[in-house]
């Protein structure tokens, strides 16, 4: 079938957008299947851009060049393993030793929490019942980018003495201090005293849900003192600028020796860094949105099949046309072309007004707080999909406008 001339594609466009606008209503039920699908496109692809763009960003606050390590591999997804449930948990003793036979090491942190649910943290009868409560020793506050709003990070000689002081997140300074000063007040936390010394700097958070904000953070040993049975340690080790991978493979032998694992065995401990929590969210985002497009192309068949229908009802309402165009010297590849241009004007139009709709829904995403951006691939996508509907539902129709016999097509009433 040649491709039709160019003053042929203008003039079939502007009789497909003639029938547009003479059955206004039959057009848009009929592409309102392909313009909910193209919404659908646009709208799944802004959210998990959006989505993806603020993962990076949380991420990324916390260090790229920080290693976190763990008994089980942070960030991972999925049941755990025999072999992993049974792991011990990392000490302290692993963590110096990271610390002193590692070079490509800056500085190493330790975490220590209990397992279990948030504790209540209080100050002069006001409560927070969903606090985060942990020790940490004074390193682990640069390894994780944490900013000191107000007042000072404990030192290691708070933590050596066991000093009942604590850095608050911003959520617990909101909470149990608006419009006070919190540092030099004494707070209560699963029913110990503490003197708050720092106010943490409010941190990016993903789908506006935050746990380092509600943090009540004081010196390891005062927390390992106050919790003998504690033994969930979390290790931050931040590397020497430029040597990341060094830094992990150093670690990863150190421990491996220190654990006492053997050469045929896994490790028995993970390790991540920003990138690895980033990669796991996007292979997870992947899946997501490919289930999601699969879905909203059921919208676009449907779409389809609604175009092919009314394109057999135009052929039947418009067969004494077609015979008059056949008479009058127009070839089999012209009225082909001219039906196949009205079917992808169709479905490209409901595919714009998709586009248009989804763009609108990424904006008020966005207005509520959300992070939203739509990619130009989808808005590519959305198009080019809509009119290869078009292209594909309009080919039966077409082929059968284009096949009929001009004789008997004059005589048709």
């Amino acid at each position: 079938m040649p491709p039709p001339r160019r003053h042929d594609i203008r003039e079939n466009l502007l009789l497909a957008l003639d029938t547009l606008r003479t059955h206004k209503v039959r057009a848009f039920l009929t592409i309102l299947g392909v313009l909910i699908g193209t919404t659908t496109v646009i709208s799944v692809a802004s959210i998990f851009r959006g989505l993806d763009q603020q993962l990076v960003e949380t991420a990324e606050g916390f260090g790229t060049r920080t290693l976190f390590i763990f008994k089980f591999s942070p960030g991972k997804m999925g049941p755990e393993t025999r072999e992993e449930r049974l792991r011990k948990s990392l000490t302290y003793e692993q963590a110096m030793a990271i610390k002193e036979l590692c070079p490509s090491v800056e500085t190493v942190g330790v975490e220590l929490w209990r397992r279990g649910p948030a504790v209540t943290a209080k100050y002069k009868g006001v409560e927070m019942v969903d606090a985060n409560f942990n020790g940490a020793t004074a390193d682990d506050f640069q390894n994780i980018n944490a900013d000191v709003a107000d007042g000072r990070i404990y030192t290691n000689f708070d933590d050596l003495h066991r000093t009942n002081v604590a850095v608050i997140g911003a959520d617990v300074v909101e909470r149990l201090f608006p419009g006070e000063d919190p540092i030099g007040k004494e707070i209560q936390v699963d029913g110990h005293s503490f003197v708050v010394v720092g106010a943490l700097a409010k941190r990016k958070s993903l789908l506006g849900d935050n746990g380092n904000d509600r943090v009540v953070m004081i010196p390891f040993f005062t927390f390992q003192t106050l919790y003998p049975n504690a033994k969930e340690i979390l290790v931050t080790a931040m590397a020497v600028p430029g040597r990341l991978a060094q830094a992990q493979d150093e670690v990863t032998a150190v421990l491996r020796r220190v654990r006492g694992d053997k050469p045929s065995a896994p490790d028995s401990f993970g390790i991540a860094t920003a990138q690895t929590f980033i990669s796991n969210f996007r292979d997870i985002m992947a899946t997501v949105v490919i289930v999601t497009m699969v879905i909203s192309s059921i919208g676009l068949m449907v779409g389809g099949i609604g175009v092919m229908n009314i394109m057999l009802v135009s052929v039947t309402e418009r067969t004494r046309e077609i015979g008059v165009r056949k008479a009058i010297g127009a070839r089999r590849s012209d009225i082909t072309w001219q039906f196949l241009l009205e079917a992808m004007t169709l479905t490209g139009t409901g595919g714009v007004l998709g586009i248009l709709a989804g763009v609108a829904l990424t904006f008020l995403i966005r207005a509520l707080g959300w992070y939203s951006a739509v990619p130009l691939w989808s808005v590519v996508v959305g198009f080019v999909a809509s009119v290869s509907i078009g292209l594909f539902f309009g080919m039966w129709p077409a082929m059968k406008a284009s096949g009929l016999d001009p004789i008997v097509a004059l005589r048709h009433e």
